[in-house]
């Protein structure tokens, strides 16, 4: 997708369901989870793209996994990660918190706290003509990440963050999960004709060997049942069941 004075933001498919967001302008670029270094390095080299900065939502191994070989190739590129993963991402040279601002590709970039997947997942996002958030395995298409460090109350509350953002505010997880999670939405709900209807434009970008993200939050909160669950005894049911849904 083209914004803000030329420039674009492009999907790198690795692994089996991963997806790394280049953001990038006409000089430099800005990678997102790098599960991987070599397609990255590729289409940097290809393009004849500086790497500016390398943003780091959590630690996992398929977010993390290229970083290093990365900064072989641009000794000097900024690692952005948070600061309560020293341990775990311990080649981040710039640590942050929630709510502090960072400067990338001319644009102010807000860090957002959202625990649950982990103890210390963070976002990345930042409100310019069009607003953009980088939400790693926090939030997917129809779904939501696993509790796996946090608890329940913790992601449910880093969701009730998330709809607090813009409508229009375009997000880029980090998966490509979108039709299983609209499969287990309709399960629950199969007289939604909103998850209908968009499980019918995910199954066609499929066919086409397009990717389904990113999304729009206003959409999202149409088709999104843990973003719709009213309450947390609700997200936790919704969290359960899609844990063993199969």
């Amino acid at each position: 997708m083209e914004f803000n004075k030329g420039q674009k933001i492009i999907g790198i498919r690795v692994l089996r369901d991963n997806v790394i967001w280049l953001w990038k302008n006409s000089n430099s670029a800005v990678v997102i989870d790098p599960a991987l270094s070599q397609p990255v390095v590729e289409y940097l080299k290809a393009n004849n793209l500086n790497l500016e900065a390398i943003l780091q939502t959590h630690h996992h191994s398929d977010h993390i996994g290229g970083t290093k070989e990365l900064i072989k190739e641009w000794p000097n590129v900024k690692v952005i990660a948070s600061v309560k993963e020293k341990d775990r991402i311990p080649f981040q040279n710039l640590s942050v918190r929630d709510g502090d601002k960072i400067r990338l590709l001319d644009n102010e970039v807000q860090i957002i706290e959202v625990m649950g997947h982990t103890k210390s997942h963070i976002a990345f996002y930042f409100n310019n003509n069009f607003p953009v958030l980088f939400i790693g395995d926090t939030l997917f298409s129809a779904g939501c990440g696993r509790v796996f460090e946090g608890t329940y109350k913790q992601m449910y509350n880093s969701l009730r963050k998330i709809k607090l953002l813009p409508k229009n505010t375009l997000i880029y997880c980090a998966h490509e999960y979108t039709k299983s999670n609209l499969l287990w939405a309709i399960d629950l709900e199969p007289e939604n004709q909103n998850i209908k209807n968009k499980l019918k434009e995910v199954e066609k970008k499929l066919s086409l060997n397009e990717l389904t993200i990113p999304f729009l939050l206003d959409e999202e909160m149409k088709i999104n049942l843990f973003l719709r669950a009213k309450n947390l005894k609700e997200f936790t049911f919704l969290r359960a069941n899609k844990d063993s849904w199969v």
